[in-house]
């Protein structure tokens, strides 16, 4: 079962970033925009970047993300943020 946070900037009309988490294959994925993706890097073992066509990054997947990040707490901290939506809240592996 996956399980994403939508962050939404309503003064701007966009949804600006989506956590997606899924505990099967343990991988975090942040969408920092809805744009297609053309190519991809990892940048250090289980960092991926997604690129889209003009390079800009627009997805960061994080592998074996329970092993590096505390998944049970989003700290969100000076973002302008005016709504959160949380979805189908996922149980992590132990």
């Amino acid at each position: 079962m996956l399980s994403s946070i939508v962050a939404l900037d309503h003064n701007r009309g966009i949804r600006t970033m989506i956590f997606r988490y899924d505990p099967d294959s343990d991988m975090l994925y942040i969408e920092l925009v809805n744009v297609a993706s053309v190519e991809s890097e990892e940048v250090v073992p289980g960092i991926v970047l997604d690129f889209d066509a003009s390079g800009r990054a627009v997805g960061i997947e994080i592998e074996d993300a329970s092993k590096l990040i505390d998944l049970a707490r989003l700290e969100i901290s000076a973002l302008p943020i005016t709504e959160m939506i949380l979805t189908k809240v996922a149980s992590m592996k132990t």
